[in-house]
Protein backbone atom coordinates (compact mmCIF):
# COMPACT_ATOMS: atom_id res chain seq x y z
CA UNK A 1 0.00 0.00 0.00
CA UNK A 2 1.36 2.93 -1.56
CA UNK A 3 1.52 6.12 0.95
CA UNK A 4 -1.00 8.19 -1.65
CA UNK A 5 -3.94 5.08 -1.57
CA UNK A 6 -4.28 6.42 2.47
CA UNK A 7 -5.95 9.14 1.28
CA UNK A 8 -9.29 9.43 2.01
CA UNK A 9 -9.05 6.88 4.65
CA UNK A 10 -9.14 6.33 8.47
CA UNK A 11 -5.69 6.00 9.63
CA UNK A 12 -4.22 5.34 12.84
CA UNK A 13 -0.48 5.40 13.71
CA UNK A 14 0.12 2.21 16.54
CA UNK A 15 3.11 3.01 18.67
CA UNK A 16 5.36 5.62 19.35
CA UNK A 17 8.79 4.20 19.29
CA UNK A 18 11.13 4.96 16.74
CA UNK A 19 9.77 3.64 13.99
CA UNK A 20 6.60 4.62 14.97
CA UNK A 21 8.07 8.22 15.03
CA UNK A 22 9.47 7.71 11.41
CA UNK A 23 6.16 6.65 10.25
CA UNK A 24 4.41 9.91 11.50
CA UNK A 25 6.97 12.22 10.20
CA UNK A 26 6.01 10.35 6.77
CA UNK A 27 2.47 10.33 7.14
CA UNK A 28 3.16 13.97 8.10
CA UNK A 29 4.99 15.05 5.43
CA UNK A 30 2.63 14.32 2.83
CA UNK A 31 -0.22 15.73 4.66
CA UNK A 32 1.47 18.93 4.66
CA UNK A 33 1.94 18.50 0.84
CA UNK A 34 -1.13 18.40 0.24
CA UNK A 35 -1.71 21.63 2.29
CA UNK A 36 -5.33 19.74 3.92
CA UNK A 37 -5.38 20.25 8.04
CA UNK A 38 -7.23 20.68 10.35
CA UNK A 39 -6.52 22.43 13.88
CA UNK A 40 -8.07 19.11 15.66
CA UNK A 41 -9.21 15.93 14.34
CA UNK A 42 -12.79 15.89 14.76
CA UNK A 43 -15.92 13.40 13.61
CA UNK A 44 -16.46 12.79 10.61
CA UNK A 45 -19.75 14.14 8.93
CA UNK A 46 -20.00 11.92 6.99
CA UNK A 47 -20.85 8.82 8.88
CA UNK A 48 -19.99 9.66 12.56
CA UNK A 49 -16.81 7.65 12.94
CA UNK A 50 -14.15 9.64 14.90
CA UNK A 51 -11.23 10.92 13.55
CA UNK A 52 -10.61 12.77 10.34
CA UNK A 53 -9.72 11.09 7.27
CA UNK A 54 -6.27 10.99 6.10
CA UNK A 55 -4.62 13.62 5.08
CA UNK A 56 -6.58 15.82 7.37
CA UNK A 57 -5.88 14.24 10.60
CA UNK A 58 -4.01 11.39 12.20
CA UNK A 59 -4.45 9.19 15.42
CA UNK A 60 -1.86 8.18 17.45
CA UNK A 61 -2.67 5.17 20.09
CA UNK A 62 0.18 4.81 22.39
CA UNK A 63 0.95 4.11 26.15
CA UNK A 64 0.32 7.18 28.55
CA UNK A 65 4.49 7.64 28.71
CA UNK A 66 4.62 7.93 24.86
CA UNK A 67 1.68 9.93 24.82
CA UNK A 68 3.59 12.42 27.11
CA UNK A 69 6.47 12.55 24.35
CA UNK A 70 3.55 12.57 21.56
CA UNK A 71 1.93 15.71 23.10
CA UNK A 72 4.91 17.95 23.19
CA UNK A 73 5.17 18.05 19.43
CA UNK A 74 2.28 20.61 19.91
CA UNK A 75 0.91 18.98 16.57
CA UNK A 76 -2.85 19.58 16.50
CA UNK A 77 -2.96 17.18 13.16
CA UNK A 78 -2.11 14.72 15.88
CA UNK A 79 -4.86 13.23 17.96
CA UNK A 80 -3.45 11.11 20.49
CA UNK A 81 -5.31 8.39 22.75
CA UNK A 82 -3.69 6.17 25.07
CA UNK A 83 -6.38 2.90 24.70
CA UNK A 84 -6.27 0.89 21.83
CA UNK A 85 -9.10 -1.53 22.29
CA UNK A 86 -10.25 -3.71 19.58
CA UNK A 87 -13.20 -1.71 19.19
CA UNK A 88 -10.96 2.13 18.95
CA UNK A 89 -8.75 0.24 16.32
CA UNK A 90 -11.93 -0.98 14.57
CA UNK A 91 -13.17 2.64 13.65
CA UNK A 92 -10.25 3.19 11.30
CA UNK A 93 -9.51 1.80 7.62
CA UNK A 94 -6.18 1.04 8.07
CA UNK A 95 -3.67 1.02 11.29
CA UNK A 96 0.07 1.81 10.34
CA UNK A 97 1.91 -0.25 13.33
CA UNK A 98 5.44 -0.50 15.41
CA UNK A 99 6.86 -3.47 14.34
CA UNK A 100 7.09 -4.65 18.14
CA UNK A 101 3.28 -4.94 18.27
CA UNK A 102 1.98 -8.23 17.50
CA UNK A 103 -0.89 -7.80 14.83
CA UNK A 104 -2.18 -11.47 16.77
CA UNK A 105 -3.21 -9.64 19.69
CA UNK A 106 -6.78 -9.84 20.80
CA UNK A 107 -7.31 -5.84 20.02
CA UNK A 108 -5.77 -6.45 16.38
CA UNK A 109 -7.66 -9.52 16.01
CA UNK A 110 -10.83 -7.95 17.03
CA UNK A 111 -10.24 -5.10 14.68
CA UNK A 112 -9.03 -6.97 11.74
CA UNK A 113 -12.36 -9.09 12.00
CA UNK A 114 -14.00 -5.71 11.47
CA UNK A 115 -12.16 -4.98 8.16
CA UNK A 116 -9.12 -2.82 9.67
CA UNK A 117 -5.80 -3.35 7.85
CA UNK A 118 -2.27 -3.70 9.91
CA UNK A 119 0.20 -2.67 7.46
CA UNK A 120 3.59 -1.12 9.38
CA UNK A 121 6.34 1.40 7.96
CA UNK A 122 7.87 -1.00 6.13
CA UNK A 123 5.05 -1.95 3.87
CA UNK A 124 5.02 1.83 3.43
CA UNK A 125 8.55 2.13 2.55
CA UNK A 126 8.53 -0.84 -0.09
CA UNK A 127 5.59 0.49 -1.81
CA UNK A 128 7.37 3.79 -2.57
CA UNK A 129 10.62 1.77 -3.52
CA UNK A 130 9.06 -1.02 -6.30
CA UNK A 131 12.47 -0.07 -8.58
CA UNK A 132 14.76 0.06 -5.37
CA UNK A 133 18.13 -1.87 -5.67
CA UNK A 134 17.38 -4.03 -2.57
CA UNK A 135 18.85 -6.52 -0.71
CA UNK A 136 16.23 -8.03 2.29
CA UNK A 137 17.91 -9.86 5.12
CA UNK A 138 16.23 -11.68 7.69
CA UNK A 139 16.76 -14.87 9.80
CA UNK A 140 16.73 -16.16 13.23
CA UNK A 141 20.23 -14.92 13.36
CA UNK A 142 23.18 -13.51 12.18
CA UNK A 143 21.15 -11.08 10.07
CA UNK A 144 22.33 -7.73 11.35
CA UNK A 145 25.96 -8.99 10.68
CA UNK A 146 25.15 -10.05 7.29
CA UNK A 147 23.37 -6.76 5.90
CA UNK A 148 26.15 -4.50 7.74
CA UNK A 149 28.38 -7.03 5.84
CA UNK A 150 26.69 -6.69 3.13
CA UNK A 151 26.75 -3.21 2.63
CA UNK A 152 30.09 -3.07 3.56
CA UNK A 153 31.49 -5.28 0.46
CA UNK A 154 28.95 -3.01 -2.02
CA UNK A 155 30.69 0.16 -0.69
CA UNK A 156 34.10 -1.40 -1.05
CA UNK A 157 33.10 -1.79 -4.64
CA UNK A 158 32.32 2.12 -4.97
CA UNK A 159 28.56 1.81 -4.83
CA UNK A 160 26.18 4.23 -2.83
CA UNK A 161 24.68 2.38 -0.37
CA UNK A 162 22.05 2.60 2.12
CA UNK A 163 22.31 0.30 5.71
CA UNK A 164 18.68 0.46 7.19
CA UNK A 165 15.84 -1.64 9.03
CA UNK A 166 15.72 -3.51 12.00
CA UNK A 167 19.58 -2.61 12.14
CA UNK A 168 18.92 0.29 13.90
CA UNK A 169 17.69 3.15 11.37
CA UNK A 170 13.87 2.77 9.96
CA UNK A 171 13.62 2.76 6.03
CA UNK A 172 10.98 5.77 6.53
CA UNK A 173 13.68 8.05 7.90
CA UNK A 174 16.66 7.23 4.98
CA UNK A 175 16.77 9.99 2.55
CA UNK A 176 17.08 8.58 -1.15
CA UNK A 177 17.89 11.57 -2.87
CA UNK A 178 20.05 11.36 -4.35
CA UNK A 179 19.22 7.62 -4.29
CA UNK A 180 21.55 4.99 -3.38
CA UNK A 181 22.51 2.69 -5.69
CA UNK A 182 21.79 -0.69 -3.72
CA UNK A 183 19.71 -0.74 -0.36
CA UNK A 184 20.60 -3.43 2.30
CA UNK A 185 17.99 -3.82 4.72
CA UNK A 186 17.42 -5.82 7.77
CA UNK A 187 13.97 -7.44 8.27
CA UNK A 188 12.93 -9.04 12.04
CA UNK A 189 9.61 -11.66 11.82
CA UNK A 190 7.98 -8.81 12.50
CA UNK A 191 8.83 -6.42 9.50
CA UNK A 192 8.40 -9.55 6.86
CA UNK A 193 5.10 -10.05 7.91
CA UNK A 194 5.12 -6.02 6.81
CA UNK A 195 6.69 -6.86 3.22
CA UNK A 196 4.26 -9.82 2.26
CA UNK A 197 1.62 -7.62 3.09
CA UNK A 198 2.30 -5.00 0.49
CA UNK A 199 2.07 -4.57 -3.11
CA UNK A 200 5.86 -4.25 -4.27
CA UNK A 201 8.01 -7.48 -4.93
CA UNK A 202 11.36 -7.04 -3.58
CA UNK A 203 14.46 -7.47 -5.61
CA UNK A 204 16.54 -9.66 -3.83
CA UNK A 205 15.59 -11.97 -0.31
CA UNK A 206 18.17 -13.36 1.95
CA UNK A 207 17.07 -16.08 4.23
CA UNK A 208 19.93 -17.21 6.59
CA UNK A 209 18.64 -19.91 9.25
CA UNK A 210 15.52 -20.78 11.19
CA UNK A 211 14.70 -21.78 14.60
CA UNK A 212 11.99 -20.99 17.08
CA UNK A 213 12.27 -17.66 18.26
CA UNK A 214 9.68 -14.63 19.22
CA UNK A 215 6.76 -17.27 19.84
CA UNK A 216 5.21 -14.86 22.54
CA UNK A 217 4.65 -12.41 19.62
CA UNK A 218 3.81 -15.10 16.92
CA UNK A 219 1.82 -17.37 18.86
CA UNK A 220 3.20 -20.63 17.66
CA UNK A 221 6.20 -21.91 16.45
CA UNK A 222 4.45 -22.46 13.39
CA UNK A 223 3.68 -19.38 12.63
CA UNK A 224 7.14 -17.73 13.54
CA UNK A 225 8.50 -19.84 10.69
CA UNK A 226 5.16 -18.68 8.27
CA UNK A 227 5.58 -15.25 8.87
CA UNK A 228 9.41 -15.25 8.48
CA UNK A 229 9.03 -17.13 5.14
CA UNK A 230 6.65 -14.62 3.86
CA UNK A 231 9.47 -12.49 2.62
CA UNK A 232 9.63 -15.37 0.16
CA UNK A 233 6.86 -17.01 0.19
CA UNK A 234 4.19 -14.56 -0.30
CA UNK A 235 6.43 -11.18 -1.31
CA UNK A 236 7.89 -12.95 -4.10
CA UNK A 237 11.47 -11.63 -4.53
CA UNK A 238 12.78 -11.80 -7.63
CA UNK A 239 15.97 -13.83 -6.40
CA UNK A 240 15.35 -15.56 -3.47
CA UNK A 241 19.09 -16.48 -1.49
CA UNK A 242 18.57 -19.29 0.40
CA UNK A 243 20.98 -21.24 3.16
CA UNK A 244 21.52 -24.95 1.91
CA UNK A 245 22.84 -26.17 5.40
CA UNK A 246 19.18 -25.48 6.78
CA UNK A 247 16.99 -28.27 6.60
CA UNK A 248 13.65 -26.23 6.20
CA UNK A 249 15.30 -23.96 3.57
CA UNK A 250 17.36 -26.68 1.51
CA UNK A 251 13.87 -28.23 1.22
CA UNK A 252 11.81 -25.02 0.40
CA UNK A 253 10.64 -24.55 -3.56
CA UNK A 254 9.72 -21.22 -5.03
CA UNK A 255 7.76 -21.12 -8.18
CA UNK A 256 7.58 -17.56 -8.58
CA UNK A 257 10.77 -16.86 -7.33
CA UNK A 258 14.84 -17.67 -9.00
CA UNK A 259 16.84 -19.30 -6.12
CA UNK A 260 20.32 -18.86 -5.27
CA UNK A 261 21.92 -21.09 -2.80
CA UNK A 262 25.17 -20.49 -0.62
CA UNK A 263 25.97 -22.96 1.95
CA UNK A 264 25.93 -25.25 -1.05
CA UNK A 265 29.12 -27.04 -3.30
CA UNK A 266 27.62 -25.20 -6.17
CA UNK A 267 27.62 -22.34 -4.45
CA UNK A 268 29.19 -19.74 -2.07
CA UNK A 269 30.99 -22.02 0.91
CA UNK A 270 33.57 -22.59 3.08
CA UNK A 271 35.94 -25.82 3.56
CA UNK A 272 37.52 -24.90 7.02
CA UNK A 273 38.50 -21.46 7.02
CA UNK A 274 38.62 -21.46 3.09
CA UNK A 275 35.92 -19.44 0.97
CA UNK A 276 34.97 -21.45 -2.35
CA UNK A 277 32.64 -20.43 -5.07
CA UNK A 278 32.04 -23.66 -6.34
CA UNK A 279 35.22 -25.59 -7.04
CA UNK A 280 37.24 -22.10 -7.48
CA UNK A 281 39.02 -21.18 -4.23
CA UNK A 282 38.68 -17.56 -3.67
CA UNK A 283 40.04 -16.93 -0.27
CA UNK A 284 41.40 -17.78 3.32
CA UNK A 285 38.96 -16.50 5.63
CA UNK A 286 41.31 -17.04 8.95
CA UNK A 287 41.66 -13.34 9.08
CA UNK A 288 38.47 -12.03 8.46
CA UNK A 289 37.13 -10.29 11.35
CA UNK A 290 34.17 -12.86 12.49
CA UNK A 291 34.21 -14.93 14.85
CA UNK A 292 32.99 -18.91 14.57
CA UNK A 293 32.23 -20.21 11.30
CA UNK A 294 28.49 -19.67 11.94
CA UNK A 295 29.82 -15.76 11.40
CA UNK A 296 31.88 -16.78 8.65
CA UNK A 297 29.22 -18.52 6.51
CA UNK A 298 27.47 -14.88 6.83
CA UNK A 299 29.75 -14.05 3.98
CA UNK A 300 28.64 -16.80 1.61
CA UNK A 301 25.40 -15.19 2.14
CA UNK A 302 26.33 -11.66 1.42
CA UNK A 303 28.93 -12.77 -1.41
CA UNK A 304 25.61 -14.79 -3.04
CA UNK A 305 23.50 -11.40 -2.63
CA UNK A 306 26.20 -9.48 -4.40
CA UNK A 307 25.99 -12.02 -7.22
CA UNK A 308 22.32 -11.76 -7.47
CA UNK A 309 22.63 -8.47 -8.07
CA UNK A 310 24.79 -8.70 -10.98
CA UNK A 311 28.13 -7.80 -9.77
CA UNK A 312 31.31 -9.75 -9.52
CA UNK A 313 31.36 -11.27 -5.57
CA UNK A 314 34.72 -12.94 -5.80
CA UNK A 315 36.11 -9.28 -6.65
CA UNK A 316 34.66 -7.77 -3.40
CA UNK A 317 35.39 -10.52 -0.93
CA UNK A 318 38.61 -9.30 0.01
CA UNK A 319 36.87 -6.13 1.31
CA UNK A 320 35.76 -8.56 3.88
CA UNK A 321 39.02 -7.80 6.05
CA UNK A 322 38.27 -4.56 6.67
CA UNK A 323 34.88 -5.11 8.29
CA UNK A 324 34.22 -3.41 11.90
CA UNK A 325 32.17 -6.50 13.60
CA UNK A 326 28.94 -4.93 15.18
CA UNK A 327 28.79 -4.45 19.10
CA UNK A 328 26.81 -7.20 21.12
CA UNK A 329 27.71 -9.92 18.35
CA UNK A 330 30.47 -11.98 20.06
CA UNK A 331 32.54 -8.83 20.73
CA UNK A 332 35.64 -8.44 22.62
CA UNK A 333 35.67 -6.29 25.10
CA UNK A 334 39.03 -7.14 26.49
CA UNK A 335 40.67 -8.61 29.11
CA UNK A 336 40.66 -7.30 33.11
CA UNK A 337 43.01 -9.25 35.71
CA UNK A 338 44.05 -12.11 33.59
CA UNK A 339 40.03 -12.45 32.38
CA UNK A 340 38.79 -11.87 28.97
CA UNK A 341 35.24 -10.63 28.26
CA UNK A 342 32.61 -11.41 25.64
CA UNK A 343 29.62 -9.26 24.74
CA UNK A 344 27.16 -11.62 23.34
CA UNK A 345 24.30 -9.71 24.46
CA UNK A 346 22.43 -10.36 20.94
CA UNK A 347 21.87 -13.76 21.76
CA UNK A 348 18.26 -14.44 22.59
CA UNK A 349 18.20 -18.18 21.73
CA UNK A 350 19.59 -21.96 23.40
CA UNK A 351 21.11 -22.24 19.56
CA UNK A 352 22.51 -18.88 19.68
CA UNK A 353 24.25 -19.87 23.21
CA UNK A 354 25.59 -23.39 21.83
CA UNK A 355 27.13 -21.10 18.46
CA UNK A 356 28.89 -18.48 21.02
CA UNK A 357 30.07 -21.24 22.93
CA UNK A 358 31.22 -23.16 19.29
CA UNK A 359 33.49 -20.01 19.22
CA UNK A 360 35.13 -20.79 23.17
CA UNK A 361 35.77 -24.29 22.10
CA UNK A 362 39.32 -25.49 24.42
CA UNK A 363 38.81 -22.08 26.75
CA UNK A 364 37.94 -22.01 30.06
CA UNK A 365 34.84 -20.69 29.69
CA UNK A 366 32.12 -19.20 32.04
CA UNK A 367 29.08 -18.43 30.43
CA UNK A 368 26.17 -16.28 31.84
CA UNK A 369 22.53 -17.66 30.23
CA UNK A 370 19.22 -16.24 31.19
CA UNK A 371 16.82 -13.31 30.39
CA UNK A 372 13.19 -12.73 29.56
CA UNK A 373 11.09 -16.06 29.68
CA UNK A 374 9.28 -16.42 26.28
CA UNK A 375 8.17 -20.24 26.93
CA UNK A 376 11.48 -22.04 24.47
CA UNK A 377 12.51 -25.28 26.09
CA UNK A 378 16.40 -25.86 26.65
CA UNK A 379 16.50 -29.63 26.80
CA UNK A 380 18.07 -29.62 23.66
CA UNK A 381 20.72 -26.87 25.09
CA UNK A 382 21.45 -29.43 27.74
CA UNK A 383 21.28 -32.27 24.91
CA UNK A 384 24.38 -30.67 22.80
CA UNK A 385 26.12 -30.26 25.96
CA UNK A 386 26.15 -33.56 26.98
CA UNK A 387 27.28 -35.31 23.74
CA UNK A 388 30.56 -32.39 23.50
CA UNK A 389 33.78 -33.79 24.70
CA UNK A 390 34.81 -33.13 28.25
CA UNK A 391 37.30 -29.76 27.05
CA UNK A 392 34.46 -29.19 24.50
CA UNK A 393 32.21 -27.85 27.12
CA UNK A 394 32.05 -24.33 29.56
CA UNK A 395 33.94 -24.61 33.24
CA UNK A 396 31.15 -22.66 34.49
CA UNK A 397 27.72 -21.45 33.99
CA UNK A 398 25.70 -18.82 35.48
CA UNK A 399 22.19 -18.90 35.47
CA UNK A 400 20.13 -15.51 36.02
CA UNK A 401 16.82 -13.48 35.29
CA UNK A 402 13.34 -14.66 34.85
CA UNK A 403 14.07 -18.21 33.12
CA UNK A 404 17.20 -19.11 34.93
CA UNK A 405 15.06 -21.32 37.27
CA UNK A 406 13.90 -23.15 34.18
CA UNK A 407 17.81 -23.10 32.33
CA UNK A 408 19.56 -24.31 35.73
CA UNK A 409 16.78 -27.11 36.21
CA UNK A 410 17.85 -28.54 32.84
CA UNK A 411 21.62 -28.22 32.85
CA UNK A 412 21.57 -29.74 36.71
CA UNK A 413 21.96 -33.19 35.76
CA UNK A 414 25.27 -32.23 33.87
CA UNK A 415 26.42 -30.70 36.82
CA UNK A 416 25.54 -33.16 38.95
CA UNK A 417 27.59 -35.38 36.37
CA UNK A 418 30.95 -33.31 37.02
CA UNK A 419 30.81 -31.77 33.66
CA UNK A 420 30.61 -27.65 34.70
CA UNK A 421 29.93 -25.90 38.01
CA UNK A 422 26.70 -24.40 37.60
CA UNK A 423 25.99 -21.05 39.69
CA UNK A 424 21.79 -19.45 40.22
CA UNK A 425 22.74 -15.35 39.97
CA UNK A 426 19.54 -12.70 41.01
CA UNK A 427 20.64 -10.35 37.90
CA UNK A 428 23.08 -9.50 35.58
CA UNK A 429 25.47 -8.06 38.26
CA UNK A 430 25.37 -10.77 40.66
CA UNK A 431 26.35 -13.07 37.54
CA UNK A 432 28.70 -11.25 36.75
CA UNK A 433 30.65 -10.68 40.14
CA UNK A 434 29.99 -15.06 40.32
CA UNK A 435 31.66 -15.74 37.08
CA UNK A 436 34.46 -13.66 38.21
CA UNK A 437 35.47 -15.72 41.34
CA UNK A 438 34.43 -18.91 39.78
CA UNK A 439 37.16 -17.87 37.05
CA UNK A 440 39.90 -16.70 40.00
CA UNK A 441 41.75 -14.84 37.18
CA UNK A 442 41.58 -17.15 34.46
CA UNK A 443 39.52 -17.73 31.49
CA UNK A 444 37.10 -15.86 29.50
CA UNK A 445 33.37 -14.37 30.72
CA UNK A 446 30.92 -14.97 27.97
CA UNK A 447 27.86 -13.26 28.00
CA UNK A 448 25.47 -14.91 25.59
CA UNK A 449 21.91 -14.76 27.75
CA UNK A 450 20.15 -17.14 24.71
CA UNK A 451 17.08 -14.77 26.30
CA UNK A 452 15.42 -11.36 25.59
CA UNK A 453 16.29 -8.75 27.99
CA UNK A 454 12.90 -7.61 28.08
CA UNK A 455 11.48 -6.43 31.96
CA UNK A 456 15.34 -5.76 33.50
CA UNK A 457 16.36 -3.79 30.21
CA UNK A 458 14.78 -1.89 27.07
CA UNK A 459 16.65 -4.09 24.55
CA UNK A 460 20.01 -6.19 24.25
CA UNK A 461 21.70 -2.92 23.37
CA UNK A 462 21.46 -1.77 27.33
CA UNK A 463 21.79 -5.17 28.24
CA UNK A 464 25.15 -5.62 26.11
CA UNK A 465 26.46 -1.78 27.83
CA UNK A 466 25.66 -2.95 31.29
CA UNK A 467 27.62 -6.18 30.84
CA UNK A 468 30.35 -3.97 29.77
CA UNK A 469 30.56 -1.62 32.92
CA UNK A 470 30.43 -4.16 34.54
CA UNK A 471 33.48 -5.33 33.29
CA UNK A 472 35.36 -2.48 33.86
CA UNK A 473 34.79 -1.16 30.13
CA UNK A 474 33.82 2.27 28.76
CA UNK A 475 29.84 1.43 27.46
CA UNK A 476 29.97 4.48 25.49
CA UNK A 477 33.50 3.20 22.99
CA UNK A 478 31.47 -0.49 22.41
CA UNK A 479 28.40 0.43 20.77
CA UNK A 480 28.49 2.19 17.64
CA UNK A 481 27.29 0.30 14.78
CA UNK A 482 29.38 1.95 12.05
CA UNK A 483 28.17 2.41 8.60
CA UNK A 484 24.24 2.74 9.59
CA UNK A 485 22.40 5.13 6.73
CA UNK A 486 24.05 6.32 3.43
CA UNK A 487 27.23 5.79 2.48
Amino acid sequence: MHISQLEGLRVALWGWGREGRAAYAALRAVAQRATVQRAVAQPAADDGQPGARFPAGLTLFCPPAEAAHARALGDPWLQIETDATGERLAAFDVVVKSPGISPYSAAAQAAVAQGTRFIGGTTLWFAGHADARSVSITGTKGKSTTTALLAHLLRAGGHRTALAGNIGLPLLEVPDDPAPAFWAIELSSYQTVDVAAGDARPDVAVVLNLFPEHLDWHGSQERYMADKLSLVTAARPRTVVLNAADPRLAALQLPHSRIVRFNDAQGWHLRGTWLYRGAARVMDTADVPLPGQHNRANLCAALAAIEALGLDAAALAPAARSFRPLPHRLQWLGERDGVAWVNDSISTTPHASLAALDCHRGQRTAILLGGHDRGLDWSDFATQLRNRGADEGPAAVVTMAANGPLIHDALAPLAAAGRFTLVAAADLADAVARARTLLDGQGVVLLSPGAPSFGAYRDYTERGRHFAALAGFDPEAISAIAGIGVA
